[in-house]
């Protein structure tokens, strides 16, 4: 076991080896008064990154090399599951977060005892008004949706409470929303205007396709926050609302038929009996996610990435 730290910064980084060298000497002349660590999670890079990290790094960095490219979100888990600090910092590695935001925002979460602390680009540095404006209407939608009322979903920067870091279970492209699945394990949250600097070298890993992206994610958290421990008032819900109209139908048909009507080729039967197997197979469909939920509670926690090797090497490894 490594001597825990007061903080750990956790930076996932891919093909940014031209900001590695300024990231660790930014990062070490904010954070020196700290007892901190740079966990630098390399998300299968194809250029020089890595040694661009063995270079630089020094006796408070490390670097956490996955096989493959698998995402942000992944990426993040990896460096936090590394992380033994008592609080935990997330910033982007390519140098458009500013690591001297990071001693206020720790020193407001100690004070105030916030659980964690969001950051947020007051004056963004994007330069594309095709990213700022769906990322404002996301930012909207989000809040919207959620109740949780973060200005802006999209900056890496924040400090966490270390407990609330590794309950947050981020995998996919969740992300973004970091704020709510914390708000999703009660923990009290707090946003502070952060700096936000032009990208200097590389190239954005971020499409317009994103928006999709985050749409779609979107609905899962919905599910999340209301149905994610009973999924059964969702399904079990709506096949309801479809075996009531479906049996009143089929009521009425029946009434129909024995005052000696034909109703072989009336629509409505058909209609009556497509509510009710629609009602069926969504209540059945709620009972299978029930079953699902109970077994994901009960089953020990399974790594969703692959680590190649952590430099440097620990006497234990």
């Amino acid at each position: 076991m490594r001597n825990p730290k007061e903080l750990s910064v956790v930076v996932t980084v891919y093909n940014e080896q031209e900001n590695i060298a300024p990231l660790i000497q930014q990062v070490d002349e904010a954070l020196r008064d700290i007892d901190y660590e740079l966990i630098l999670v390399d998300d299968g890079s194809t250029d020089r990154t890595r040694e661009e990290v063995r270079t630089y790094a020094h006796e408070r960095v490390r670097m956490v090399e996955l096989r493959k490219n698998y995402g942000q979100s992944t990426a993040m888990t990896a460096g936090i599951d590394e992380a033994c600090g008592r609080f935990i910092a997330l910033m982007d590695g390519d140098l458009q977060n500013d690591p001297r935001d990071i001693p206020m925002m720790l020193h407001k979460l100690k004070k105030e005892e916030w659980d964690v602390v969001a950051g947020n680009r007051k004056n963004r540095q994007d330069g594309m008004l095709l990213r700022k404006i769906p990322s404002k209407l996301a930012n909207a939608l989000i809040r919207h949706q959620t109740g949780v009322h973060i200005r802006d979903y999209g900056c890496t920067l924040k400090v966490f409470r270390s407990e609330y870091a590794k309950d947050l279970g981020i995998y996919g492209e969740l992300h973004r929303f970091i704020p709510v699945l914390a708000s999703l394990k009660g923990a009290k949250i707090t946003q502070v205007d952060v700096l936000h600097h032009p990208r200097r070298f590389g190239t954005s890993k971020y499409g317009i396709n994103r928006t999709f992206k985050v749409t779609s994610d979107l609905i899962l958290i919905l599910f999340f926050q209301k149905y994610m421990q009973k999924p059964m008032h969702l399904f079990g819900g709506i096949g309801l609302l479809s075996l009531l109209p479906g049996f009143l139908i089929l009521a009425y048909l029946f009434v129909l038929k024995i005052m000696g009507q034909d109703i072989g080729n009336k629509p409505l039967l058909t209609l009556g009996v497509l509510l009710i197997l629609t009602g069926i197979i969504f209540v059945v469909l709620g009972i299978i996610a029930e079953l699902l939920i109970r077994i994901y509670f009960n089953l020990p926690e399974k790594k969703q990435y692959s680590v190649k090797r952590i430099f440097p090497e620990s006497e234990e490894a």
